[in-house]
């Protein structure tokens, strides 16, 4: 079965519902109201919480005029039905995508759905099995891929530049800004999200799978909360850094996220939509009952013998990540700086800038940017060219969403645009580590059961 956006009988504009209407959503609703006008358009909101839905309708009806129907999660076929939806953009809780995604492919919509593809192994397979069934169409949303940044060292490693892959170093760190966020909000609690091994590391994971184009079967991981929850270091009363401690006296709380200081976020999370859903934005970092790690170590087995070691801290005074790729003839290296510092300017506002050095009086910057270099055994190290493009995720949402949205007319040597199969391997990696964590032993991806041959 063609999706709807290869089917040449289709209508011009595609017609899309979105389901789930967070902060996330934004990202589609500037697509579909800017870019990709011509391309498609909203006719549906698909969301509990009728606060929430206003804030993104207010956007659309200023945008482009009309009005667009709320329908509740439990009415989404009736809003595929009424509103002849042709493709539903899940955006909504990762615990949630199993049945929507499920739900919307059998209602005869195809579906564009945020990462991860599912909190867990069993609900993957619910999608999978949903798919088969259908014969309906799936696009994974994995932006990184699109980075140019990330693209250049794909090209080295596919270019042979290095020889066979035999082993990667991948170390991410989130910085005390948007690592922290993660302990705000509704991904604090496992159950949710499958943790951050799921939730944010299937966007590495996946990285890694399409950089040297290859299959992890095996995975055994160790971590835990070490940081944030009411027993982990910082809470514990570990001494303050004289940072924290300068900023604690200027009457500035580094932990604290100003939801209702941000017109947005207020709109979205504040008290008129906390009064219809009781969801609360802005949890304090350091309460009790947080279950996601914060801390984590993984090492994957690739099918060909390749072999992952991969760390993630989400409480780095810095965010940015470092790559490490070794082959038979060399070695490629790229580091990634997206924040340089996290420090506080006007009204105790964080300013995620390298050259403010206001705060401390601090000269000493890690510039952000990207560094690729290649070295090949007895040659000199050579650094390659590294374009910044402006945009989110390192430049690469723009070109995800042209993807998304306008499809391609000629094939892509990089084929960054991913389905089903790229979800599956990327999140099952946080799948088999998450279970790593609980036995203690290795866990073989094909022991999942996820539905399909990975």
């Amino acid at each position: 079965m063609p999706s709807a956006l290869t089917d040449p009988t289709r209508h011009d504009r595609l017609r899309y519902a979105v389901v789930g209407a967070g902060h996330r959503a934004g990202m589609y609703v500037e697509a579909l109201t800017g870019d990709h006008a011509a391309d498609g358009e909203i006719v549906a909101w698909v969301e509990p919480n009728p606060v929430r839905a206003a804030v993104h309708e207010a956007r659309v009806a200023a945008a482009v005029g009309g009005s667009r129907p709320v329908y509740h999660p439990d009415d989404l076929e009736k809003a595929i039905d009424e509103q002849r939806v042709d493709r539903v953009i899940v955006t909504s809780v990762d615990s949630t995508h199993a049945e929507m995604v499920s739900r919307a492919v059998r209602a005869g919509a195809d579906v564009v759905v945020e990462k991860p593809v599912a909190a867990t192994a069993a609900q993957a397979r619910q999608i999978a099995d949903a798919l088969a069934e259908t014969g309906r169409d799936l696009t994974m949303t994995f932006n990184y891929r699109y980075a140019p940044r990330n693209a250049a060292l794909r090209e080295v490693i596919a270019a042979g530049e290095i020889g066979r892959v035999l082993s990667v170093h991948f170390e991410w760190a989130l910085d005390t800004v948007h690592g922290a966020d993660y302990f705000r909000r509704w991904h604090r609690e496992k159950a949710n999200n499958g943790g951050l091994l799921v939730h944010k590391s299937s966007h590495h994971f996946d990285l890694v799978n399409w950089w040297i184009d290859a299959v992890p079967e095996r995975v055994f991981a160790s971590g835990g909360l070490r940081f944030y929850g009411d027993d982990a270091a910082h809470a514990r009363g570990y001494e303050p850094t004289a940072g924290e401690r300068a900023l604690v006296e200027r009457g500035v709380d580094p932990w604290r996220l100003d939801v209702d200081g941000d017109p947005y976020l207020s709109a979205l999370y504040g008290p008129d939509a906390r009064a219809v859903d009781g969801y609360v934005r802005d949890r304090d970092v350091f309460d009790p009952g947080i279950t996601t790690e914060d801390t984590l170590g993984l090492v994957v087995e690739y099918a060909g013998g390749p072999v992952l070691t991969y760390s993630l801290v989400a409480y780095a005074p810095w965010e940015g990540y470092r790559v490490v790729v070794n082959g038979s003839l060399g070695r490629a290296e790229l580091e990634v700086v997206e924040s340089g510092s996290v420090v506080f300017g006007a009204g105790g506002k964080a300013v995620l800038d390298p050259s403010f050095t206001e705060a401390f009086g601090d000269d000493a910057v890690r510039p952000n940017g990207a560094r690729l270099v290649v070295q090949r055994h007895w040659e000199r190290a050579q650094e390659r060219p590294v374009v910044e493009s402006a945009g989110g995720h390192g430049g690469g949402d723009a070109l995800l969403l042209s993807d998304v949205f306008r499809g391609r007319t000629e094939p892509d040597p990089l084929r960054r645009a991913a389905g089903l199969v790229d979800g599956l391997r990327a999140s099952g990696v946080g799948y088999a580590g998450n279970r790593s964590l609980e036995t203690g032993e290795p866990v073989r991806l094909a022991d999942l059961g996820l539905g399909v041959v990975l």
